[in-house]
């Protein structure tokens, strides 16, 4: 049985929808933002995750809340929590 202090344990991230042209899959791009550690230059990267979309609520554009969760597929080790912005 998971209590409640393991479930919040669990990673959760901000991001955009890039792309929903599966079932039930979404791809989310995280955005990243570091100082590099020698030349103090804002270094910007991104991270791209296969989301598991149960319903298909999330389009292309929008702002979405996900979770860590255990592995659905080869790829998708992240559920939809929750669209926080539409697009428009």
């Amino acid at each position: 049985m998971v209590d409640n202090e393991t479930r919040s344990r669990r990673k959760e991230r901000v991001g955009v929808v890039i792309s929903d042209a599966r079932d039930k899959t979404i791809t989310v791009e995280i955005p990243n933002a570091t100082a590099h550690p020698r030349y103090d230059k804002v270094v910007r990267r991104s991270t791209k995750l296969h989301v598991h979309d149960e319903t298909n609520d999330a389009n292309l554009g929008d702002t979405v809340r996900i979770m860590e969760t255990r592995p659905v597929s080869k790829q998708k080790r992240w559920r939809l929590v929750e669209v926080v912005e539409r697009a428009r």
